[in-house]
């Protein structure tokens, strides 16, 4: 990985900062570029929070959290990101805004840079079309929070070639993260199982079989998992649960994965989850 050493991230928000912090925690120079100044001052000041509390808990040094700071440069020209080896985009989970990024990336950057997609459901074939370099156009999935999860889904578009997918798989590994192969296909593995749970357990719900409290202690005592579907898709957001339930039932055409009508009257209310203060439970 000698030949990659400064990486571009678009976009500071929940999935962005968290990239930009685990590629400058591992001696990386992050170009982190926003839209906005106060969402790029926001995604810097999460991460800097976030290499604080590992520091407190003694994961790093005070001297490691500052060098790691110093590593991301912050900027909102897309221009800048001109000398990055690397770069992925953690934008918003609609494919007309990554089509968009994805255009404007492929002509600012070198041809043999690789563009990777965040993406937890839209497809790299259909993003790396968009491009004249699909060989290079991978999907690197990371799972939140960043900092924490091990897991990274490395998906393969039809185009994707050999060599972009053993350089995304060590990358990885650099990161301390462990790649796990996936083709491309809507809601690649992770969401094509999990979002159906998710929006079967807001059937539940909306069909008053259970309180949300009652489905989450269901499955935290019942299937040992450390948080219930719905304070999970409250974590997530329901509109990102909501766009994701969209993909699998356009990309597979199947009424088994039609959105949950409870969770699209949430989203249209603003009821997003604990970025809003409200999803299924209310926050502070």
């Amino acid at each position: 990985m000698s030949d990659i050493t400064t990486v571009g991230v678009l976009g500071a928000g929940t999935m962005g900062n968290g990239i930009a912090h685990v590629f400058a925690r591992s001696g990386f120079a992050v170009r982190l570029c926003e839209v906005e100044q106060r969402f790029l001052d926001r995604g810097l000041d999460t991460i800097r929070k976030n290499l604080a509390r590992e520091v407190a808990k003694a994961k790093i040094t005070q001297e490691e959290m500052e060098a790691a700071i110093s590593r991301i440069q912050g900027t909102l020209d897309r221009a800048a990101l001109i000398d990055c080896h690397f770069v992925i985009e953690a934008a918003t989970e609609n494919f007309d805004v990554k089509r968009e990024l994805f255009v404007e990336l492929d002509d600012i950057l070198p041809e043999n840079v690789i563009l990777a997609s965040n993406t937890s459901s839209i497809s790299i074939t259909r993003l790396a079309g968009q491009t004249n370099r699909p060989g290079n156009v991978i999907g690197m999935h990371f799972f939140n929070p960043v900092p924490v999860m091990k897991l990274v889904e490395i998906i393969r578009g039809l185009a994707t070639s050999q060599a972009t997918f053993d350089a995304v798989k060590a990358l990885s590994e650099c990161l301390g993260k462990t790649p796990v192969e996936v083709n491309d296909a809507p809601g690649f593995v992770s969401n094509r199982v999990l979002m159906p749970l998710l929006n079967e357990a807001m059937f539940a719900v909306m069909e008053g079989v259970a309180t949300p409290e009652a489905v989450d202690e269901v499955f935290k005592l019942g299937m040992a998992h450390p948080m219930g579907p719905l304070t999970l898709a409250d974590f997530i957001g329901l509109d990102v649960c909501l766009d994701i339930m969209r993909v699998l039932e356009d990309g597979l055409g199947d009424p088994k994965y039609r959105p949950c009508p409870l969770l699209i009257r949430m989203v249209d209310a603003g009821w997003l989850g604990r970025k809003s203060g409200r999803g299924f439970y209310k926050y502070e």
